[in-house]
């Protein structure tokens, strides 16, 4: 029941389901709240292929939370920054929490792997479907 006079707090819409799926779900959210209701919007994500939607419409703005990364040595900074976010830090995370080394090894190798299919496959503007 939004209006162009509501406030729409989102976080991690989609996180419940496949990847596709769920980017596909909050992707259409976003495009839906934008053009059909035009309610404003905080849309909270991982889902870093959303930021390409700032390039298709004009009112969409990107934040991101600051992070010092002092080789290696992250620093969470709890300040809301301008733009999108320029690296994730799971692995990072995942090594401060205490994962096994190994594990940490095997999950950049796995990463490495994948983002680079994944820039062949994907284009956003190829899936700007209610844009002007």
């Amino acid at each position: 029941n939004a209006t162009s006079r509501s406030l729409v707090i989102l976080d991690e819409i989609g996180r419940g389901t496949s990847t596709y799926d769920g980017l596909s779900i909050a992707w259409a959210v976003i495009e839906y709240l934008y053009n059909f209701v035009g309610a404003k919007v905080l849309f909270a994500t991982h889902y870093h292929e959303l930021t390409e939607l700032e390039k298709y419409l004009p009112a969409l703005k990107n934040y991101h939370m600051a992070v010092s990364d002092d080789g290696g040595e992250l620093t969470f900074l709890y300040k809301v920054q301008p733009g999108s976010a320029n690296k994730s830090y799971g692995i990072e995370v995942a090594k401060i929490a205490g994962l096994p080394s190994e594990v940490i090894r095997r999950a950049n190798e796995i990463l490495r792997r994948l983002e680079s299919k994944e820039s062949k496959m994907f284009s956003p503007k190829q899936l700007v479907l209610f844009s002007d």
